[in-house]
């Protein structure tokens, strides 16, 4: 009976931590898969940048020999002037010169990559009172910008997701989870459609460097907010339109983080990916849980006592029998 109560406690421990290791199990997944990704960014960037390298060697070199009354030295410091420059938007071409990186519009666009958090960086405040106001900017314009996305998100998610789910379930009479997978397919399909694809066609032919592969990454590294800001729209020299152009970007940009964050929501609400999140999260010890517990241990022990009274009972009859004594004169030791 003890061992089969050992037992019975041993599966319910495993059983009541389930959830403890699955999570265990999530994050070493997700250590390898950083693993994984270092290696294959790594095997196939470093030959690249090795060969990117050399070629920058061999132009320096070159350069120095053909211009010898210059000094390896007044080269590296004119180099180092240029690149500190690039790294905050200023470019030191004769074909760039004409782009402002802080007009209206420039201006515009740089704010909503730091409320959307993209932060394509290539273009950072330079004096101290702009680092200042970019800080206190984003303290509150963050956290404003996910209140007004989660609203905006919730009134299309009615119309755009529950609703029609709902309609064809009561008036077709299909599966609800169904239903909603194919609506969750069919939405995506959209999505990627009209703001991944068209739009990569529409920057392949406005941007005279970009092919669509490019475009189609720019438009990727955008709205899924990592922002590595290696393409910019808007950036290249004698850019037509630019304003309306970086006007034109921002809506984009705003309007696709909200189609995103619609399609995200669509795909979590899924029957099979809230049973599949319910894995991993620790779960909710209920009042009633905790009785039948309670009480089923009770039982248990009840039980084992029950079973090792009779012998208990006889122990103390034969060992602590003492006669009743209706009164001290009764004892005969007294009299």
């Amino acid at each position: 009976m003890l061992q089969s109560l050992a037992s019975n406690s041993c599966v319910r421990l495993i059983q009541s931590h389930k959830s403890t290791w699955y999570f265990v199990s999530l994050v070493l997944g997700y250590l390898l898969y950083l693993i994984f990704g270092a290696v294959v960014f790594s095997s196939v960037e470093l030959p690249y940048e090795d060969l990117l390298r050399q070629e920058l060697r061999a132009v320096k070199k070159q350069f120095l020999q053909e211009h010898e009354c210059l000094s390896e030295e007044r080269l590296e410091h004119f180099l180092k002037k240029a690149l500190e420059a690039s790294n905050y938007g200023v470019s030191i071409l004769n074909n760039a010169s004409a782009n402002w990186n802080w007009d209206f519009t420039s201006a515009l666009f740089f704010a909503s990559t730091v409320l959307s958090t993209t932060g394509y960086g290539h273009t950072a405040p330079l004096s101290d009172g702009g680092k200042a106001f970019c800080i206190i900017y984003s303290v509150i314009g963050i956290p404003f910008t996910l209140l007004f996305l989660t609203a905006v998100v919730q009134r299309i998610m009615v119309f755009s997701t529950r609703r029609p789910i709902m309609y064809i379930h009561t008036r077709w009479g299909f599966s609800k989870p169904l239903v909603a997978i194919v609506h969750a397919t069919l939405l995506a399909t959209l999505a990627v459609s009209c703001f991944f694809l068209i739009p990569a066609a529409i920057f392949s032919a406005l941007e005279e460097n970009w092919n669509f592969l490019e475009s189609f990454y720019f438009c990727f590294i955008s709205l899924s907010t990592i922002g590595l800001g290696d393409y910019v729209p808007g950036e290249a020299a004698n850019q037509k339109f630019r304003e309306f152009y970086k006007v034109g970007i921002t809506v984009y940009l705003i309007l696709g983080l909200i189609v995103m964050l619609v399609v995200l929501e669509t795909f979590c609400e899924l029957q099979q990916l809230k049973q599949l999140r319910k894995m991993f999260y620790l779960k909710k010890e209920k009042p009633q849980d905790r009785i039948a517990i309670l009480e089923h241990d009770h039982l248990s022990f009840t039980t084992v006592s029950n079973r090792t009274t009779p012998h208990s009972d006889e122990k103390s009859q034969q060992f602590v029998s003492v006669p009743t004594l209706a009164s001290p004169n009764d004892d005969p030791m007294i009299q």
